[in-house]
C-alpha cells in the first residue's frame, strides 16, 4: 500500500499522532497537510509548464537560426568569388600622418 510500511505500522502511527495531538487538532492537521500536499503539487506542475514552454521557445529560435545559416550558405555557394577591394591611389589619407620636411 505504501512501500514498505504495512497496516500494524500505520496504526500504530494514527495512535501515537492521536494521543500527541488530541482528537480535535487531527483533523485541522489532516487539512493542512493536504492543504500543502495540494500546493506543492500545483506549484510542481506550473513549474513543469514552464519549463516545457521555454524549452519549446528555444527549439523554435533554434530553428529560426538554422533556417538563417543555410539561407546564407545557399547565397555563398552561388556567388562564391567576393568582390575584390578598390586598388589603393597612393595618396595620404586621414590615418596617414603628412611627411616631414627638412
Amino acid at each position: 500500500m505504501f512501500g514498505s510500511i504495512g497496516m500494524p505500522e500505520l496504526i500504530l502511527i494514527f495512535v501515537v499522532a492521536l494521543l500527541v495531538f488530541g482528537p480535535r487538532k487531527l483533523p485541522e492537521i489532516g487539512k493542512s497537510l493536504g492543504r500543502g500536499l495540494a500546493e506543492f503539487k500545483r506549484a510542481s506542475e506550473d513549474l513543469k509548464k514552464t519549463i516545457e514552454q521555454e524549452i519549446e521557445e528555444a527549439k523554435t529560435e533554434v530553428s529560426n537560426v538554422q533556417s538563417h545559416v543555410k539561407a546564407a550558405a545557399d547565397t555563398i555557394s552561388r556567388n562564391p568569388t567576393p568582390e575584390p577591394p578598390p586598388a589603393a591611389t597612393g595618396t595620404p589619407g586621414p590615418e596617414t600622418p603628412p611627411a616631414r620636411t627638412a
